[in-house]
């Protein structure tokens, strides 16, 4: 893989992830009594405050969950590699290859997780074990538009016009998608020329940008979208605020991520960093995170599937899904954010 390069934006993060280190909490941050956990924030953030600090409280230390996305863990371990913010990361395959090539992450020892047995072999990976599977696809607003086929009908299906909100390179559902979409109307997954026109051909699509799928989330709650590129995950949170959305499986594919707890190398931690990973992957933590309104897919073998997430996906169908080459995508995503963020701002 070619070394990550560092953008005018990738610069922002890093400066931002200083100033965020530099805030947490003392206790946090010193070595011996705990653990810190860099989480998603949203749902998982709360989930796992929820459900996996009193079970790592039970094991004798201390957890704080600090919430992150993924590209912006990364900027701030970058920034400070010799005294890392965080004890352990929450990523997925794209940011794990970054991690790994950059020397930031550390293989982890098994015997250090009662619960490892507990998984298939598919999900015991060597820099972690993987905590769920992120299935993506389309959710919908069925009072508003009908029901699409696939990425295909959002450009071409009137219906739908100015109603999609998409976000940026930077957001790994949002890049998954364009990667399928690439396929469609181009030459393959790496074709992102082929997108690009295709977003200038519709500029409604280009209005409906925002910077996450949080603010998606906000802008579908208040109507004033009704359809953007998500998980399953997203559509059950969705669903238990009670509002009218549905998941769609694309007729393509559903491309899918697997997300992983990694140990950050030259944490102080390891213990407290291994009981928090321990709790993440044991069936206790997962019989409630597989309940909505976070509806997480179970790894743990022993954690049965609840009807709402079978109506998505089953363990059968994990296997199918649409796993993308993350490290073609490393390769060229550094450009794709620059010129998706010049197209957006005309």
């Amino acid at each position: 893989m070619k070394d990550f390069q560092i953008t005018r934006r990738g610069f922002g993060f890093l400066a931002a992830g200083v100033a965020a280190s530099a805030m947490l909490p003392l206790s946090a941050r010193a070595a011996g009594g705990g653990a810190v956990a860099a989480t998603f924030p949203g749902s998982w953030e709360d989930a796992y405050r929820t459900v996996l600090t009193p079970m790592v409280k039970d094991a004798g230390y201390d957890l704080t969950i600090a919430p992150a996305m993924a590209q912006d863990q990364l900027a701030k371990i970058m920034a400070s590699p010799g005294n890392p913010p965080y004890d352990t990361l929450l990523m997925s395959p794209g940011q794990m290859a970054v991690a790994i090539e950059k020397d930031l992450i550390q293989k982890i020892d098994p015997s250090k997780l009662k619960n490892w047995g507990m998984l298939d072999p598919s999900f015991q990976g060597e820099y972690g074990p993987t905590v769920t599977i992120e299935v993506n696809g389309i959710a919908y607003n069925p009072d508003l538009v009908p029901k699409p086929k696939g990425y295909r009908d959002l450009f071409e299906n009137p219906a739908y016009s100015g109603k999609v909100s998409w976000t940026g390179f930077a957001s790994n559902t949002a890049v998954m998608a364009y990667t399928e979409i690439a396929k469609i109307f181009g030459s393959g997954p790496n074709d992102m020329d082929a997108v690009f026109k295709l977003f200038k051909d519709h500029p409604e699509h280009l209005k409906g940008v925002v910077d996450s799928t949080n603010h998606q989330m906000t802008l579908f709650q208040q109507g004033e979208i009704a359809v953007f590129m998500c998980s399953t995950g997203n559509v059950a949170h969705l669903k238990s605020l009670g509002l009218n959305a549905e998941f769609v499986h694309p007729e393509t594919g559903s491309p899918a991520a697997p997300v992983n707890i990694h140990l950050t190398k030259g944490t102080a931690n390891l213990d407290a960093a291994y009981a928090y990973m321990d709790a993440a992957i044991s069936k206790a933590a997962q019989d409630q995170l597989k309940e909505p309104p976070t509806e997480m897919f179970p790894t743990n073998k022993d954690v049965a599937l609840t009807p709402g997430i079978e109506a998505y996906v089953t363990r059968d169908q994990i296997k199918t899904m649409v796993y993308p080459d993350w490290v073609a995508i490393n390769k060229n995503r550094d450009d794709w954010i620059r010129q998706f963020d010049a197209l957006v701002a005309g």
